[in-house]
Formats: C-alpha cells, sequence, structure tokens
C-alpha cells in the first residue's frame, strides 16, 4: 500500500497544508521526513474502515424518500456539484 500512496515532504505539508488535505480528502498520502515514510494522512472514515468499525451510513431507495429527505438530497448533491 506504501508505495501506491502520493508522497509530501514535511516541508511541503508545512507549506502547502491545504494541498496535502485536498489530496488527502480524495486517498490516503504519504508524508516523508529526510525522504523516509513517516506519516499517512487520511480521512476519519477511511480511518474507522481501516480500524474495522462500522459504517454508519445508510442506503435508502430514492422511491422511498419523503418530500423532504428528497428535497436535502438533491440540495446535497448540487453542493457536492458546485465543489468539483
Amino acid at each position: 500500500m506504501e508505495d501506491d500512496l502520493r508522497r509530501f515532504s514535511s516541508t511541503e505539508l508545512a507549506n502547502a497544508t491545504g494541498d496535502v488535505l485536498a489530496a488527502a480528502a480524495q486517498e490516503p498520502v504519504q508524508i516523508t521526513r529526510c525522504g523516509k515514510p513517516r506519516f499517512v494522512v487520511l480521512t476519519t472514515e477511511r480511518f474507522a474502515e481501516l480500524n474495522g468499525r462500522r459504517d454508519s451510513r445508510l442506503s435508502v431507495h430514492v422511491d422511498d424518500l419523503d418530500d423532504a429527505e428528497a428535497a436535502n438530497l438533491i440540495a446535497r448533491l448540487q453542493e457536492r456539484t458546485e465543489e468539483d
């Protein structure tokens, strides 16, 4: 797994924290110090998965949503597409 990770130096982490966190939001990233792997930054969701914690998300068919839930879903989807 370590070889597949995107890498940032500790200097890059200090100078471009936003870039490192943006990358870590997409996939785990490795932080190196003096060229050696030292840390991995990942989302709390991915961390929970790796620790075997149960996923608390709920799966529901769209036909089973009430009007308020459907409106909330549409609003959240629109927010996410605008972020990208």
